[in-house]
Formats: C-alpha cells, sequence, structure tokens
C-alpha cells in the first residue's frame, strides 16, 4: 500500500487547486442567445462578399436570416435600431484548412487531437474531436472569423473536414457542413531535408503515387459494387468523395502533380479542390478549363524556390483573380486564424482587387465547403452572420470589430488576450 504523508498531500492539494482556479478563470464567453428581435442598421457601407460595395444602405435581419437590404427601409415596430453611418458590414471570415479546436497548445501533446495514426484514414472525421471550449476560438472570433473548415492533418489520406460556425456549445451545435471532403497529402517528387538544409529527390515517389491511386481504384470499385458483406470502413469513407457529392482535398504544391492529381480523381468521378497551389498560377489556364478551385496558403510566407520574387506569396491570388481561376485565401494552423484578414490584405497590396480579397475570404470558401446557399454573402434569405467594423477589415491598424452575429446571434467578442491587453494598459496607466 501506499502512504501519502501530509505534505506530500499538501502539495497534492495546492496542485489541485490552482488546477481549479486556472479552469475556472479561463471559461469562454456562453454560447449567444437566438435572436429574439428584429435588427436594423441604417447607413452603413456594406460589404456583399460577392464582389459588390453597397454605400449608405440599410440592413434587417430577423430570426437569424437576413430579411432585405435597401435604402431607408421600414423597421419592424419592436426592432433594434442602429445608426452605423461610416461604419462596414462584412460577412462573417471563413477560415478554411485549420486545425482550431483541435489544438490548444502545440508543444503540450494531450491537448492536440489533429491526426489520426497510421497513413491511410479517410473515415477519421474531425468534426467529433472539435473543442467548442477552445480558448483560442474567442482570439480568432475577435478579429471577424465566424466560421472555420475543421481538418485533420498527417499521413497519406488525413480524413474528413467539417464546417462549423464559431459560437456552439458542442460539436453537434457547431456543425453547419458536415464531412464535406477528404483531404488527401498528395505525395512530393522532392523532399526538404531540416538536419542538411537541403532538397532531394524522393525516391519513393513512384511507389507512393502508386499506392496512393490504387487504394483510390479500390474504394471505386467497392463503393460502385453492392457492397454485401463486411463493411470495410476505410473504403466506405471514399464513397461520397468519388461520387462528386463531397470534395476531394489535394494538398499539394507542384504543377506536374496537380495536373496528374486532378485528371485521376476526375477520371474517378470526384471533384477535386487544390490546397497549397504554391505552384498552381504556372497552370492557371488547366485548373480554369477543369474548374477546380484552389485554396491557398498564406500570403504571409517565404518564396517556394530559388527563382521566385520575393513577392511571389503575396502576387499569387492577384495571378489566380487575373486568369479567372477560382481561389480561396487561408492560413493554416489554429491560433494564426486570427491573422486570416491581414493575409488576404497583403495581396490587396500586390494587385488584387480589394472586393475580390473579401470574397477570397468569405463566399468563395463558402462555395468550395457548400455551405454558400446560407453563408458567405448578405443576401435575402441567407444567414446574418456578419461583422460590423469601424474600419478596414483587411488592415491590421483598422480592424476595430465592434460587433459580430453568427445567425442572428449578437457574439461576445471577449477573449483572455483582450482581457490581459486591458490588465496591462491599465498597469502602466497607473505609471506601475
Amino acid at each position: 500500500m501506499t502512504c501519502v504523508n501530509n505534505k506530500q498531500r499538501s502539495i497534492l492539494t495546492l496542485l489541485f487547486l490552482t488546477f481549479l482556479c486556472t479552469c475556472v478563470s479561463a471559461q469562454n464567453p456562453t454560447p449567444a442567445a437566438d435572436q429574439d428581435r428584429p435588427v436594423v442598421f441604417r447607413k452603413a457601407t456594406i460589404h456583399v462578399g460577392d464582389g459588390t460595395v453597397l454605400e449608405e444602405m440599410d440592413i434587417l435581419f430577423d430570426e437569424g436570416k437576413i430579411v432585405t437590404i435597401e435604402k431607408d427601409l421600414p423597421a419592424p415596430a419592436n426592432a433594434d435600431i442602429m445608426d452605423a453611418t461610416g461604419k462596414h458590414i462584412y460577412p462573417g471570415m471563413i477560415a478554411l484548412n485549420t486545425q482550431l479546436g483541435l489544438t490548444e497548445i502545440g508543444a503540450v501533446r494531450s491537448t492536440n487531437d489533429q491526426r489520426e495514426t497510421g497513413r491511410i484514414n479517410p473515415n477519421a472525421r474531425a468534426l467529433i474531436a472539435f473543442n467548442t471550449d477552445s480558448q483560442v476560438i474567442p482570439t480568432v472570433r475577435s478579429r471577424g472569423v465566424l466560421l472555420a473548415q475543421i481538418t485533420p492533418v498527417g499521413g497519406m489520406v488525413s480524413g474528413r473536414s467539417s464546417m462549423v460556425q464559431l459560437d456552439g456549445w458542442n460539436f453537434e451545435d457547431a456543425v453547419v457542413g458536415e464531412d464535406d471532403g477528404v483531404h488527401i497529402n498528395w505525395p512530393r517528387r522532392n523532399s526538404w531535408s531540416w538536419q542538411t538544409r537541403t532538397i532531394s529527390e524522393n525516391k519513393e515517389y513512384p511507389k507512393q503515387v502508386a499506392g496512393l491511386e490504387n487504394f483510390m481504384k479500390e474504394a471505386a470499385a467497392y463503393c460502385g459494387a453492392g457492397r454485401t458483406g463486411e463493411r470495410l470502413l476505410k473504403l466506405e469513407a471514399m464513397c461520397e468523395a468519388i461520387a462528386g457529392s463531397k470534395n476531394v482535398y489535394l494538398h499539394m504544391h507542384g504543377p506536374r502533380e496537380m495536373m496528374h492529381a486532378v485528371q485521376l480523381v476526375k477520371k474517378m468521378g470526384g471533384k477535386p479542390v487544390i490546397v497549397g497551389g504554391h505552384e498552381s498560377h504556372l497552370i492557371a489556364d488547366f485548373l480554369k478549363r477543369e474548374k477546380v478551385p484552389v485554396i491557398l496558403m498564406s500570403t504571409q510566407s517565404l518564396p517556394d524556390s530559388q527563382d521566385e520574387g520575393v513577392d511571389g506569396p503575396y502576387a499569387k491570388p492577384a495571378l489566380l483573380a487575373e486568369a479567372g481561376v477560382e481561389f480561396a485565401i487561408s492560413h493554416g494552423g489554429y491560433w494564426e486564424q486570427r491573422n486570416l484578414p491581414f493575409v488576404a490584405g497583403q495581396a490587396v497590396g500586390f494587385g488584387l482587387d480589394y472586393e475580390q480579397a473579401i470574397k477570397a475570404v468569405t463566399l468563395t470558401p463558402a462555395r468550395i465547403a457548400g455551405i454558400d446557399k446560407m453563408y458567405g454573402s448578405l443576401e435575402e434569405g441567407k444567414s446574418a452572420t456578419l461583422i460590423v467594423t469601424a474600419g478596414d477589415v483587411l488592415d491590421m491598424r483598422t480592424n476595430n470589430i465592434e460587433l459580430a452575429f453568427i445567425d442572428g446571434r449578437k457574439i461576445d467578442l471577449d477573449n483572455k488576450q483582450a482581457e490581459l491587453s486591458r490588465k496591462f494598459m491599465e498597469k502602466y496607466r497607473r505609471g506601475k
């Protein structure tokens, strides 16, 4: 029998109380209640999300949906009416390809639930691991990101992502687009060694691609058959993607690899979406012809090759827009999503039209993920998921989110980082 002396008992009690106090002080804001009365904003600059801007317009939403957008609209008798003169109203931004809610602290293994063991896991569902109580979520919301694609990582076939709104009680309450697609990490022809800081040829590339192709062909055969007898969950999880009702997200960068993967997925009847696409601008004509959208990674990154200009990552959105390729802008990671508007703003400084940048983080992500009937733009009948700002949402100097609504519910924008900011501003105000 193990005996615990008084000193050990005191230490254990102290540790427990410290943990308890930390948990109590770290509670997230309670999810907002359903909208109980109409809301009207008057004389706002409304960025629809589809590339158009409406100056000095009124917007009315009720029961979580936008009722109308027009000048000098008659307000219901019981409406909350707010003067939005000089304010901007945008659709809530959408973070694609993120581990938000799957990872809390990157260096603490027990808070990481973003990957499954093994190499091929199409049956792994990120949604059921989504933690709505993550302290990171409120910090992201406060920058105008109100929806996210919760995405697994790792292996060759990582699993399935889902679309969620960022003010839910649990994952069932938060989901707005369940299992929107399967994520495949296409093998690379060349690999980078962090130890030697060199790029070398991946000699296993042909074998890896052949293995992936064989798996996809096996899944296509399984899904096309009568499927009697034992269920094969990994193959069954590919059926909707192969049928084209869900996306096949191809995480890759090289031009030849992208063309090969797109042709393979389309041959099987799937809908390919390129994720990453560092060199997608080099095959823009092909992507436009095949109607393949691209989810670009962060513009705030280094060039991908020695002969690429230092402004290469900043200018890629403008190059794809000029070529007519449908694209969205993402940022990757989890806590990093708070910088999503500034990543889009970076592209504006290098040739991308401002409203196209807004579209790349609102309507286009919604279209790609299949939730554009309700989210992504400010139109009659759609969800009242929007933000009200005092300035330019894409500029970190003026990104002042004053109000946010998800499905008409007024969201609490406070968070731990804002609390710390207030605390230490008060410290210096007192001259401490």
